[in-house]
């Protein structure tokens, strides 16, 4: 009667917006920068130091970051805090370390907006504020937006189809189009800008000439073609005279692992393959000093924020825990900043967040580098600068002496109060994150005290690159060879929580309803609060055509996580399938409350209405659909019904005619 099949998610960019509470404007500028400099931040995802040619690498063409080089400090030894994309730039633009802010990974939680960050201060102080960012991941819904007049993200959660991978990140010469449309709309301003390059990360398909050119190292590849895209923004300012007053910072946000250590990509372990990272600081005017070359101090991209303000000389917020950096970019090659100590931080919680391993967190003092895990490790960096050799049997005492420094700089930086906000994890989110080759999924349990001793990163990573290829698989539309996969990871962790759920995904796409449900059963069983796993046993009941246990689970999903509109959409349709129709108003109206542009939801309502004979709203709620989503024909054909009940022929013909017109093409 209904014809309201239960939807798969779908979900429209606006949502990453619309889910979260917006952020209050920023108090009007404290000040007029006139005479200050503009601020550009170059950030390439994915890029090892090793593999730039100011860095001392021959194999590669980066011109244009070499020329920075050559009017910058290079920091030879930069290092991440997380060799993650989000919590990584969450870091740098906050200046604060990801026990303070909260972002460990790239699910779950957003940037709190009472938190300052580079982009909120020199608005206050009177900046225009811009960015262009290159993938989902940095979405507004991860609350990097703060502080930012323009944020252009514009990322289509909607399109979950192979075909349509690229609507999850923009390449390097999109980016720099709105880049340099954005500078040349606001040049006569003293502006603070934020350009994002994606390209560097895996899979590794650069354009060509570049695929050709660099065809037996595609990362390299990719590598170059971002390099041109910084030319063609450093190019515009020198063009428009900006350039000499302008203070510009290049960095990479992480590393990639390339095979050291059995990891291909990065994130999973806390080497310096994946933590050292470029960074160039450009000081504005003739400020450029001797000694530039060259920087041999240890730094921290938390460090970064800090000293933009010390070069702008604007008070930096108490929040900020970075150190300025200012006093080592004097004449004096040796000086140290006089605040704060070398001490480098890092983690990843990757392997605890997603599969209950252990999570690794390690620290950096002068030569030796200690990595606290299952089973420790204590590297000499001089000695073996690729941390081959273990020395932490030998060394137990040196060991203990840094796992007590670890300890006092995690306490020393954890907030006492939690400051990140949660967002939530919606299907669809997760889906994309999976395109772009993170696992989003979580493994649902807390950290047992007293229990036994988590598996060691180091002896899953097998594992783990193993559930990587079926998750790459799978969103291929391999099916078969993914659950292959995922059934030979499973014979090693029978009970692991995401390797479960990666299967009920698979047997969802491949219609095999029973044993989908066994699958998320066994992982609700094991983690009863993991709403993403409830919501997907609960459509995996409908697809069987068990509406009872679909209603059951589809509100308990949302009694977990009251921001998933897909759940409260589809506990509609269920409801309708049951001939519930106040229960389904009710639900579809929910769907819409949570985020007001679900066009479906709309639509869902006025058709309801209009079978109720309320006429009028079903037409407000169908042109709202139709606003929203103006190529759906179902929408039409029921706005020509509800204007021939209300006498309106002439647009009545209007809608059905464009309802054919859209089944036809």
């Amino acid at each position: 009667m209904w014809n309201f099949p239960v939807l798969p998610v779908r979900l429209l960019s606006a949502v990453l917006v619309l889910l979260l509470c917006p952020c209050k404007g920023l108090a009007a500028a404290t000040s007029r920068p006139s005479n200050k400099p503009n601020v550009i931040l170059i950030t390439i995802d994915t890029l090892r130091a090793d593999h730039l040619g100011c860095y001392g690498y021959p194999q590669i063409k980066t011109p244009n970051i070499d020329t920075l080089a050559r009017d910058s400090v290079r920091f030879e030894k930069a290092f991440t805090p997380v060799p993650i994309t989000l919590p990584a730039h969450a870091a740098l633009l906050s200046g604060t370390y990801p026990m303070y802010n909260g972002l460990h990974d790239f699910s779950g939680n957003r940037l709190n907006p009472a938190q300052p960050t580079l982009a909120s201060v020199l608005k206050q102080n009177g900046y225009t504020t811009g960015a262009v960012v290159a993938a989902a991941v940095l979405d507004s819904r991860f609350g990097l937006n703060h502080g930012f007049d323009f944020y252009y993200d514009h990322f289509d959660f909607s399109r979950l189809l192979e075909t349509n991978l690229d609507a999850m990140e923009r390449p390097g010469n999109l980016v720099a189009d709105e880049a340099l449309k954005w500078l040349g709309k606001n040049s006569g301003k003293k502006f603070f800008f934020w350009m994002h390059l994606y390209d560097p990360h895996a899979p590794y398909r650069p354009p060509p000439p570049y695929s050709e050119e660099y065809k037996a190292n595609p990362y390299d590849g990719e590598i170059a073609f971002a390099d041109a895209q910084v030319g063609r923004l450093l190019n515009f300012l020198k063009r428009l005279k900006l350039y000499n007053n302008t203070l510009i910072v290049l960095a990479g946000d992480h590393g990639e692992g390339l095979g050291e250590h059995g990891e291909k990509t990065h994130g999973f372990f806390v080497y310096n393959s994946t933590l050292h990272v470029p960074l160039l600081l450009k000081l504005p005017g003739s400020r450029t000093p001797v000694a530039r070359s060259s920087n041999q101090m240890p730094v921290t991209l938390v460090d970064v924020a800090p000293t933009v303000l010390g070069i702008l000389k604007t008070p930096t917020p108490r929040e900020m825990q970075g150190r300025n950096l200012q006093a080592s970019l004097g004449r004096e090659p040796g000086r140290k900043p006089s605040e704060g100590s070398s001490d480098l931080y890092a983690e990843s919680f990757l392997a605890r967040l997603h599969f209950n391993w252990a999570e690794l967190r390690t620290i950096q003092i002068g030569n030796y580098k200690f990595i606290e895990t299952t089973k420790p490790e204590l590297y000499d960096l001089n000695q073996d600068p690729r941390e081959t050799k273990n020395l932490y049997d030998s060394k137990r005492a040196l060991a203990a002496e840094y796992q007590r420094k670890l300890s006092q700089v995690v306490t020393q930086h954890t907030p006492d109060r939690q400051m990140a906000q949660e967002t939530g994890l919606d299907p669809a989110l997760a889906e994309r994150l999976k395109s772009l080759g993170y696992a989003a999924v979580s493994g649902g349990a807390a950290k047992q005290v007293g229990g036994p001793a988590p598996p060691d990163p180091k002896d899953r990573i097998q594992l783990y690159e193993l559930v990587s290829e079926a998750i790459e698989d799978s969103q291929h539309g391999r099916y078969d060879p993914s659950v292959e996969k995922l059934l030979k990871a499973l014979a090693v962790e029978e009970e692991s929580v995401p390797i479960r759920y990666l299967l009920g995904i698979n047997y969802y796409r491949k219609k095999e309803y029973a044993n989908a449900i066994a699958q998320f059963k066994h992982v609700v069983e094991r983690s009863p609060d993991y709403a993403l796993a409830t919501f997907q046993l609960g459509m995996s009941y409908a697809m069987s055509g068990d509406m009872d246990n679909a209603i059951a689970n589809l509100r308990r999903t949302l009694e977990l996580d009251n921001t998933n509109f897909s759940a409260a959409f589809n506990l509609g349709s269920a409801y309708l399938q049951q001939q519930k129709v106040p229960e389904a108003l009710s639900a579809f109206e929910q769907s819409v409350r949570i985020y007001p542009g679900y066009a479906a939801g709309h639509q869902a309502i006025g058709r309801i209405l209009l079978h109720q004979g309320q006429t009028d709203d079903a037409l407000k709620a169908l042109l709202e659909a139709a606003r929203l989503e103006p190529r759906d024909p179902v929408t039409h054909m029921a706005l020509a019904k509800a204007y021939e009940l209300k006498g309106l022929t002439r647009q009545a013909q209007n809608e059905l005619e464009k309802a054919r017109q859209l089944q036809a093409q």
